[in-house]
């Protein structure tokens, strides 16, 4: 019977709910005062549940680097009574999935389990949650793997490029340290160290909650006191807010390789701004939009100097940036560089045309339904948008907004927050003709 399950299971990760927007989300909360969002589904006997806590490796201590990282690895390595193999053994026994990973503003914990095995799954969670084993064994294996993704980006051009612009942007803030941490700060960490980073990361004052699928809200409630209820009442405090530290020009890291990689930006837009609406779609026409934008004509189309050019905007908890990546070939680095500067000034001075913005709102519009592909994709919207501080009608009233948004509104927010003399390039790399000016 659970084998049947299971192959079921898989099946239906991704194809509980049609790709609509339209969704009906309740706001539960349980006896003991914990808040969720659900979306009922009795059609497949399967739910997800994506718990959100907001800190992430931006609450690593400045002699800890690294460290809730390694705790969030550790997480589904051994908890209550069973070691890392009795752990994996009880989660395939009952067809659950979990997932954890680490940000730098938040904890993620992503759950899949059947109805059939629900309170078994989600007692095995709850372990895993509340008592972690941490074993000295499990640490030292995951510190290893650990280890050797801080060796890898140590010899990748675009994680020294962003790890460069982190620290340029942010200096001594956490967002200017590698959320993994350093090969000298995760050798040092201890048990210890884990078990603080622990109580700092996984409380209920920083939770969100998101859960799609087979159960109602009547028995929703008292599972979130009984999975959530144990956990501490409060984490660390949470970090100051940042000002953006980078001033124009270029820096350049020397890289013995045939293509240089740039990473640009500047100050940008929190995502509470009335006017992230107008950004966002300025942002699609600029570099967002893929072979549509701006710099992919500009700079791939028309003179072939690049596979692949984009912009973003980064919205983070106590900062806010808008970036940039492009790659490109030693010898015409810099004449991608002046590029994407111009085109920059170009949207900063003159904003868009009618035609972009039109192109810009059908396909951001036309897109946004497609992201509801499954139980697990809405149970993360729903987490996201609680942790963005979104009302609970937002999915209905997102695209409308879209479409309210004006070219002069466009105007208006390309001239505020795109920032030509503030555009900073890290260039890792060899690059030809091209200098650091701070």
């Amino acid at each position: 019977m659970m084998m049947r399950w299971i192959a079921a299971f898989v099946l239906v990760v991704g194809a509980s709910l049609p790709a609509r927007a339209a969704v009906d989300i309740q706001e539960v909360t349980s006896p003991g005062g914990i808040t969720a969002w659900l979306v009922e589904d009795h059609s497949i006997p399967f739910t997800a549940l994506e718990l959100r806590f907001k800190g992430g490796t931006s609450l690593d201590a400045p002699d800890r680097r690294g460290a809730v990282n390694l705790m969030t690895a550790l997480l589904e390595e051994g908890a209550g009574d069973l070691d890392a193999q009795g752990f994996l053994k009880a989660r395939q026994d009952l067809a659950a999935r979990f997932s954890f990973n680490s940000g730098m503003d938040s904890v993620s914990v992503s759950a899949r389990f059947l109805t059939e095995s629900r309170e078994q799954s989600l007692e095995l969670l709850r372990k895993a949650l509340v008592a972690p084993r941490f074993d000295p064994q499990a640490l030292e294996r995951v510190r290893g793997q650990v280890l050797s993704t801080i060796a890898s980006d140590e010899k990748d051009p675009r994680a020294i490029a962003n790890r460069t612009f982190d620290r340029l942007a942010f200096g001594d803030h956490p967002y200017g340290h590698a959320p993994d941490g350093t090969r000298e700060s995760v050798t040092a960490l201890t048990r210890d160290d884990i078990l603080a980073a622990h109580a700092a990361t996984i409380a209920r004052d920083r939770l969100y909650v998101g859960v799609v699928g087979d159960i109602t809200a009547e028995a929703l409630g008292p599972l979130l006191d009984r999975l959530l209820g144990d956990l501490p009442a409060e984490g660390a405090p949470m970090p100051d807010d940042v000002a953006v530290q980078l001033a124009g020009g270029t820096t350049v890291v020397p890289f013995e390789t045939p293509q240089s990689v740039a990473v640009f930006g500047h100050a940008g837009m929190d995502e509470t701004d009335p006017d992230f609406f107008a950004a966002h779609i300025m942002n699609q026409i600029l570099g967002g939009g893929g072979f549509q934008s701006r710099l992919m004509t500009e700079l791939r189309e028309k003179r072939g100097l690049t596979y692949g050019v984009y912009s973003f905007l980064a919205p983070m908890e106590h900062a806010a940036l808008v970036m940039g990546q492009v790659a490109s070939a030693n010898e015409s680095i810099a004449e991608a560089v002046q590029l994407v500067r111009e085109q920059w000034a170009d949207v900063a001075e003159n904003g868009v045309s009618a035609d972009e913005l039109e192109a810009a709102k059908k396909y951001i519009t036309g897109a946004y339904p497609l992201r509801f592909d499954g139980n697990g994709a809405i149970a993360r919207i729903l987490a996201g948008m609680q942790f963005a501080g979104r009302p609970i009608t937002y999915i209905e009233t997102r695209n409308d907004r879209m479409n309210a948004v004006t070219l002069d509104d466009v105007k208006r927010v390309a001239a505020r927050l795109l920032q030509p003399d503030e555009l900073h390039f890290v260039v890792v790399g060899q690059p030809e003709g091209l200098s650091a000016t701070q």
